[in-house]
Order: C-alpha cells, then sequence, then structure tokens
C-alpha cells in the first residue's frame, strides 16, 4: 500500500509538471531618464510547460497576431486598423526562453529589420532572506540580487511548484511573485494564473541574427544613436511597432515615409533612455 502511495504521489507530481500554465504580471516601468513621472504599465505573460518557459508582452502578442491576420487574409497594411494597432503598443518587444533541460536562457529582441538572438551568460546568485510575508493568496519570502546594473529584491512562493519567474528571474526555490528594483523603476508583480494549452509560438518578422550578448549591446547602442543606419531600401517595417495604416495610402512619398519613421525612431530611443538593463 506504501509503495501504491508513492506511486500515485509521484503520478500526481508528474501531471501537474506537464500542465500548461500562464502566469500574468503586470509589468511597471520608468523607461524615461529624463521624465520619472512617465510611468508605463502593461501585462506580460510566462507561460510555463514541462520543458520550457517564455516571457512575452500580452500587446505584443495580440499585435503580431493581427498583423499576422491582415497579411494571411492579402490585405496587407492598407487592411490593418490604425487605433488597434496603438493601442497594442508595448514597452516590451523583447521575448525570453528558459529552456530546462539544457537550463539556457535565450533572449530576442527587434533592432531594426531583425531579430537579435543571444544565450544569457550572466548567472544570478541569489541572497536569501528568512523574512517571510504575504502577498494576495501566497505566503512569500524575500530573496535579494545585482543583476544587470541593478539591485533587486524578489518575493517568491513555495505554493506553486516552479523555479521560475518574470523576465530573467528565476533559480529560487519557488516561483517569483513579485519583484522590484532599489530604485522603484521597475516592477514584476502577479496578477493572476490559469492553465493554457500549448505555448504559443511567436511571429519572427524579419531575419534572425544570432550574436553574443555584447554584441547586442552593441548594435542596440548603434541603434539609439543613428536609427537610420538600420533602415534598408524598400522596407520601413523594420522600426519598432506595428506598420501603420495611412487610410489607404499607397501614394506616400517613399522619402516623406523613411523621414516619419527616423523621427519616430529616435522619439522611441529618447523615451526609452532608462533600460531595465544598465550594465
Amino acid at each position: 500500500m506504501k509503495k501504491i502511495g508513492i506511486l500515485a504521489l509521484a503520478l500526481f507530481m508528474q501531471h501537474i509538471s506537464a500542465q500548461n500554465n500562464r502566469f500574468v504580471y503586470q509589468v511597471t516601468m520608468k523607461p524615461d531618464a529624463e521624465n520619472k513621472t512617465d510611468i508605463k504599465t502593461e501585462n506580460a505573460y510566462l507561460d510555463i510547460s514541462g520543458e520550457k518557459s517564455l516571457f512575452y508582452s500580452e500587446n505584443r502578442y495580440k499585435r503580431d497576431s493581427t498583423l499576422q491576420k491582415a497579411f494571411q487574409g492579402g490585405g496587407g497594411r492598407g487592411s490593418i486598423n490604425r487605433e488597434q494597432m496603438e493601442a497594442f503598443r508595448t514597452q516590451i518587444n523583447y521575448s525570453i526562453e528558459k529552456d530546462k533541460s539544457s537550463q539556457k536562457m535565450t533572449f530576442k529582441d527587434r533592432i531594426g529589420r531583425d531579430i537579435y538572438v543571444y544565450e544569457e551568460d550572466r548567472p544570478l546568485n541569489w541572497k536569501m532572506s528568512s523574512e517571510t510575508t504575504k502577498i494576495g493568496e501566497y505566503k512569500v519570502q524575500k530573496a535579494t540580487t545585482d543583476f544587470a546594473g541593478r539591485k533587486w529584491t524578489a518575493w517568491f512562493t513555495t505554493d506553486l511548484p516552479y523555479q521560475d519567474g518574470p523576465y530573467k528571474f528565476g533559480g529560487l526555490p519557488g516561483l517569483i511573485v513579485k519583484v522590484e528594483d532599489d530604485k522603484g523603476e521597475y516592477s514584476f508583480d502577479l496578477m493572476k494564473n490559469y492553465k493554457i494549452g500549448e505555448l504559443v509560438t511567436l511571429n519572427q518578422f524579419g531575419n534572425t541574427v544570432k550574436v553574443k550578448r555584447a554584441d547586442y549591446v552593441k548594435q542596440q547602442e548603434k541603434y539609439r544613436k543613428d536609427p537610420a543606419s538600420f533602415m534598408q531600401s524598400g522596407g520601413g517595417g523594420g522600426f519598432p511597432g506595428p506598420p501603420r495604416s495611412s487610410g489607404g495610402g499607397g501614394n506616400q512619398n517613399p522619402a516623406d515615409m523613411r523621414k516619419r519613421m527616423e523621427e519616430r525612431a529616435k522619439e522611441e530611443a529618447k523615451r526609452n533612455s532608462n533600460p531595465i538593463e544598465l550594465q
């Protein structure tokens, strides 16, 4: 009977770990270094399966799905609703995949027309605290770490059987319910969770370029200083955010479109002068 009980427990835990779950985090950001009163808030998903997890923006997923349907339907950019696209604007254009078996973390982000991919090479060194409290329905424990130029405090719960968390955070004895930096400029707060089917496959418009993290940082800095250098003839789709519909504007001057997109890219670079990673 004892062996049967142990076997049943093992099968139950295997069933739990095999389920796919979505954890919805509210992400609060102050991305403009010159205007800390400009606070951005949006939702992001942490989808967890038995093999991996995927962290990405809710708006990015909705935006890309809308674009995909428009192009598959043959309507192209002219069929895209401008107001709807504006509603899907996101500060979180990146996605992060964590592979449980290899323990590798892959970061993907768009720069210009291309998707840059690198493997995170910095381990998280947590300092555990005995301090506990309650956040929502979960009993949580405190842990701190220094990462990418910021000091972070995380609160994790062992009530959920996942050693994971939002963004690049994870590796604690339970799921991270809340994590924020000491300046109050970035925070991730668990809002809800529910079961899902298969993990989504995010659309990857453009070429995929695999690089070292240091090379990604260099390209990102180059883009901030000179976004026009990332533009390619006949394109325009390489800039952050979705292509905009002009209400049938097939007669737009390409030079004017290029100029507007360049100005928009520079404005966005300025508004994102306080990134989550400072180093």
